[in-house]
C-alpha cells in the first residue's frame, strides 16, 4: 500500500509541475507578445492598438515626463501618429521609416502581477544618406497586471540611454555605482 501512495503523489506533484510550468509559459508569451505589439503600434502609429495594451490607470514614465491615465498617454504619445501622415510628401512612392525593437525579456510572473525588464531600440533609413542607422536605445521597467484574463501594462518606464537624462548606472538592470 504504501508503494502506490508514493506513486500517486510522484504523479500528482509531476501534474502541478507541469501545469504550473505551461501557465507560466502562457504568461510569458503573452507578455512578450504586448510588448511587440506595442512596439509596432507605435511604429505604424495605430494610438487605438497602443491604448489597448494599458489600463486605464496605466503611467507612462519617459524622458518628456510621468502621465498617468490613459488620456494622458494617448495625448503625450499623438506625435508618434500625428507626424506620419504629415510627413508623407504628396504623390510619394516610397516613404522612409524607423523601427522600434525589443529583446532580451526578463519576465517575473507573480499571480495577476509581473514585472518586466527589456532592452530596446530604434533604427531609421530616414537619413541623407539613405542607409539605416541607430537612432536610439535604451530599457523598460514594467509592471503589468492581468485584468479578465489579459496582460496589460500597469507602468511602463522607458529608460531612453541615448538622451541626455541617462543614468550614470540602473539599478532595475542590477547595474551598481561604478564610482563606489
Amino acid at each position: 500500500m504504501k508503494y502506490p501512495l508514493l506513486l500517486l503523489a510522484t504523479v500528482l506533484a509531476c501534474a502541478m509541475s507541469t501545469a504550473t510550468l505551461a501557465s507560466y509559459a502562457d504568461d510569458r508569451a503573452e507578455i512578450e507578445n504586448l510588448s511587440n505589439r506595442y512596439m509596432i503600434a507605435v511604429d505604424s502609429g495605430d494610438m487605438d492598438s497602443v491604448m489597448a495594451t494599458w489600463t486605464d490607470d496605466g503611467e507612462l514614465v519617459w524622458a518628456d515626463g510621468t502621465e498617468r491615465g490613459k488620456s494622458a498617454i494617448r495625448k503625450a504619445m499623438a506625435g508618434f501618429s500625428q507626424g506620419r501622415a504629415k510627413s508623407i510628401p504628396e504623390g510619394a512612392k516610397s516613404w522612409p521609416r524607423s523601427r522600434h525593437f525589443i529583446l532580451n525579456h526578463v519576465i517575473d510572473v507573480n499571480g495577476n502581477s509581473a514585472k518586466t525588464l527589456a532592452y530596446w531600440f530604434e533604427i531609421t533609413n530616414s537619413t541623407p544618406q539613405k542607409d539605416v542607422q541607430l537612432v536610439y536605445f535604451g530599457h523598460y521597467e514594467d509592471e503589468l497586471v492581468k485584468q479578465n484574463g489579459h496582460w496589460l501594462f500597469k507602468v511602463r518606464k522607458v529608460y531612453n540611454e541615448s538622451l541626455s537624462n541617462r543614468s550614470l548606472f540602473y539599478p532595475g538592470l542590477g547595474e551598481k555605482n561604478p564610482q563606489k
